[in-house]
């Protein structure tokens, strides 16, 4: 394995040089190797971007990474923005009339990033607006729905798909609301985030359960390791302590059983951000052997363009270099470089 300095740098200049972020900001969805060609702008995808760019500016002090950044936040506040309807919808270029709660958190968390790394008050007002907007439109009855269709923000029927039901996986998101409280001081936005983790805490156990396929299996490990992100502001609590750590050991178990069929880099990148979350917190000592090859793992997916697969099936590269695959591997690769050398800190604000 290249040195991950080397790997970090590939996998920056791609994000900045390869036209995955286009001129005004925006970020696709993924890029397809086999057919020369992006997919569309996604306003998710360019609310990660954001926290991507900031955590590589953090990290390197390179101002073109901050300039990037800043593109893709503006690109979000300016033009994805709705405020008409108050909600980020999920595609632009085509009209797209949903919007989802993941995204709208993803969004928002990269924004309140931006608003840190710079102090601009519209990153922090439009975030604070889309959490207010979060707030209202997508609880009821119990449960946050995933999505909603535009412009009459009616929720759409569930299905068995993870992405549009209800489930653990929606505490990433949530944790928007809880940095929007940090930052307003409004308590509403704790609730959302605290009523959001109870639910998460009593469904997680059944997620992984309800696909058979292993397929499907190794889509929902993705899932649950956001239910693991959602809780890294709670784990001082020893029922979140708890199902993390257990969290950890069900989806290495998984990983394993499943990659020679398909394996998922973001998946290694997100597990092993986890071990190292909880290593660094006390909370699960670190399996060394486990987490290096995790980083191997995951460090294997890059392309010699610097960005990362999305995956392979029956050892079979997919043809999608994705944005948020290398984001996740990575912060994965650098943390892990920062466990390796006795530098690793706890980054949760800027966990992407």
């Amino acid at each position: 394995m290249p040195h991950i300095d080397t790997l970090i740098h590939a996998a920056g200049r791609w994000l900045l040089d390869s036209g995955i972020q286009e001129p005004g900001g925006g970020i696709a969805r993924y890029y397809r190797s086999d057919l020369g060609q992006n997919a569309r702008i996604s306003t998710e995808i360019t609310g990660y971007g954001v926290s991507t760019l900031l955590f590589l500016y953090q990290r390197t002090g390179q101002a073109e990474y901050l300039d990037g950044a800043l593109r893709a936040a503006r690109f979000l506040t300016r033009t994805a923005w709705d405020a008409q309807l108050g909600t980020f919808p999920f595609e632009i270029s085509d009209g797209s009339r949903f919007a989802y709660f993941f995204d709208c958190g993803i969004i928002v968390r990269g924004l309140l990033a931006a608003w840190r790394a710079t102090g601009e008050a519209e990153f922090r007002d439009v975030a604070i607006a889309a959490g207010h907007a979060m707030l209202a439109d997508f609880q009821s009855e119990g449960a946050i729905h995933p999505i909603l269709a535009l412009p009459e923000k009616r929720p759409l029927a569930w299905e068995v798909n993870w992405s549009r039901s209800p489930g653990c996986y929606q505490l990433k998101s949530a944790m928007a609301w809880l940095e929007l409280s940090e930052v307003s001081g409004e308590r509403e936005f704790q609730c959302g985030y605290e009523s959001a983790l109870q639910r998460a805490l009593q469904s997680h156990a059944a997620f992984l359960d309800a696909e058979r396929d292993p397929l499907r299996v190794m889509d929902r490990l993705h899932a649950y390791a956001y239910f693991l992100e959602g809780l890294t502001p709670a784990l001082d609590r020893p029922e979140c302590a708890r199902a993390f750590c257990d969290g950890i050991l069900r989806m290495a178990r998984f990983t394993r059983e499943i990659a020679p069929v398909f394996a998922r880099s973001d998946v290694y990148a997100q597990l092993l951000r986890a071990r190292l979350f909880g290593d660094t917190l006390g909370i699960l000592p670190l399996e060394g052997e486990a987490a290096e090859e995790e980083a191997a793992c995951a460090a294997s997916f890059q392309t010699d363009s610097g960005g990362f697969l999305f995956g392979r099936k029956h050892g079979e590269a997919m043809p999608f270099v994705n944005p948020v695959s290398t984001a996740f591997c990575l912060q994965a690769l650098a943390l892990w470089e920062d466990r390796q050398q006795g530098a690793m800190r706890l980054l949760r604000p800027l966990l992407i």
